[in-house]
């Protein structure tokens, strides 16, 4: 039976003497064994691992070698002498001596040794001639001697300047120094793992050696459950909105009727978003039950014959279409229901709410978008609120998200006004995208509720999405949510952290 690599390297290493000054470099007993060097690495730390066998110091050292580009330039020549001596003594034009051997590499660098000339003006173009009548290759020549061992005599100039020129790699080789231990032995003797019964039962387990424990080696982790990338910066979302004084909202409500989804929200009727194509309709309860009746009224007469200072939308209102249920579009409609119990209570108090929950859309499914999401939403109510507190409000917000250059725009919806769209800087698109949506609600909204009249909302709302995809690197919301998603991804995600 052939010894093993430990055996052979303790057969190696006896012959060394003991003490400070003795034992081997591990690259000289690779190389005198005829082993790779990591195979005999493997086998020094086997035997470090029992006990005192032998010793071993870990040791670095650089070395200079020739790159691929290095070893072909030593077989070759540099590239300014090959397109040297490839040149006539007649001369070529430019754009022929550039095809020339080495032309495209080595034709600046020739110029500079002012080994070339280049007459601008001849007749039919550039051309270029020779300048000197012969050239020695340095290059080749230092090279030459990296190749026997002799990189450390170069200048540090021309080691740099081929360094440079990626002709010379600087390579770092790690070993070890092996020396015998304070129980050298040319014999391994296998360490036991485990006692088992039969080593209790015939008390071999006296005669045997055993590995010591490592108390202080890690196990094995434990399985454990991981929260998914849209849990991490849903948490940090929430904990932003409860740092500011926020309340969350009840948000439970997914199946939704059309009278908190739209009508409630001062939306018409007739509006696009709630047609087939945009919006996803109950067949079964297809309508709510019961809606409340003073205040549908209400709502009722705002939208078709105005009020509150409005002339409303002029259309005849259709209590059918209110009751119709659906999956709720936006969060929206919570804020809606909040708004008009606090209208309720007997004396009004300044609130703040959010919510993040999920909203569904009957959208196309691509890269960015899904039939559902989760939708971001501050609501603030009390007196005498203007466009003012809500910028100042979205600032501080934004800013605490780690988003602080902010651009405002104004925009439409059906609910708000003044409205404005939320744009900040992107430093890896370098442009400005889009981050929310936000508005003060109207009077039309509010007033039908029965809140006092001098008494403003504002609100405003993002995705979940789009901040998730960009804090954890994602291109694709496919990959993000839904059946395609990576579990291993899902594991291995950092915590999320936005750095204010």
């Amino acid at each position: 039976m052939s010894p093993s690599v430990a055996e052979l390297l303790l057969q190696r290493l006896e012959r060394e003497a003991a003490g400070p000054g003795g034992g081997l470099c591990s690259l000289e007993a690779a190389a005198a064994l005829g082993l790779d060097h990591q195979t005999l690495v493997g086998a020094v730390k086997s035997l470090q691992a029992l006990g005192e066998v032998i010793e071993a110091e870990a040791r670095a050292a650089t070395r200079w070698e020739l790159s691929p580009e290095g070893a072909e330039v030593l077989r070759d020549g540099s590239p300014e002498v090959r397109l040297f001596r490839s040149l006539p003594a007649e001369g070529l034009p430019q754009s022929d001596a550039m095809k020339l051997p080495g032309g495209s590499v080595g034709f600046s660098k020739a110029m500079a040794n002012k080994w070339l000339r280049l007459e601008k003006g001849a007749p039919g173009g550039p051309r270029v001639f020779r300048a000197v009548a012969e050239v020695q290759d340095g290059v080749q020549e230092s090279l030459r001697q990296v190749q026997r061992g002799e990189a450390e005599s170069l200048p540090e100039r021309d080691r740099a300047e081929l360094k440079r020129r990626k002709l010379l790699l600087e390579v770092t080789l790690k070993s070890y120094w092996i020396r015998k231990g304070s129980a050298f032995s040319t014999a391994v003797a296998r360490q036991e793992t485990e006692l088992t019964p039969e080593m209790i039962a015939t008390g071999s387990w006296r005669q045997r050696p055993f590995k010591p424990y490592n108390f202080s080696a890690l196990g094995l982790p434990p399985a454990c459950g991981h929260l998914h990338p849209l849990l991490k910066v849903r948490s940090q979302l929430r904990q932003i909105f409860l740092e500011m004084g926020f309340t969350e909202m009840p948000t439970d409500n997914f199946v939704e009727s059309s009278f908190w989804n739209f009508d409630a929200l001062f939306q018409p009727q007739q509006h696009p978003a709630r047609d087939q194509h945009d919006t996803f309709f109950l067949q079964d309860p297809a309508e709510a039950p019961e809606l409340p009746p003073g205040y549908t009224a209400k709502v009722k007469k705002v939208h078709s014959q105005g009020g509150y200072g409005s002339q409303g939308y002029k259309y005849e209102w259709r209590l059918e279409e209110a009751r119709r249920n659906l999956l709720r579009t936006h969060t929206t409609s919570a804020s809606a229901r909040v708004l008009y119990q606090l209208a309720r209570q007997e004396k009004f108090s300044p609130v703040k709410y959010f919510s993040i929950d999920r909203v569904f859309r009957n959208e196309s499914l691509d890269a960015t978008h899904l039939a559902e999401f989760h939708q971001v939403e501050g609501v603030v109510a009390d007196r005498g609120l203007t466009l003012g507190h809500l910028m100042g409000t979205l600032r501080q917000f934004f800013t605490k998200l780690g988003i602080t250059q902010l651009r405002f725009k104004p925009a439409y919806n059906p609910y708000t006004e003044p409205s404005m769209e939320v744009f900040s800087y992107h430093k890896g698109l370098k442009k400005w995208v889009e981050v929310g949506n936000s508005g003060v609600f109207r009077p039309e909204l509010l007033l039908p509720m029965g809140l006092p009249e001098n008494v403003s909302v504002i609100a405003w709302g993002l995705s979940l999405e789009r901040p998730t995809m960009i804090k954890y690197g994602i291109n694709n919301i496919r990959e993000l949510v839904g059946h395609r998603v990576n579990l291993q991804m899902v594991y291995d995600s950092p915590l999320c952290r936005l750095d204010a």
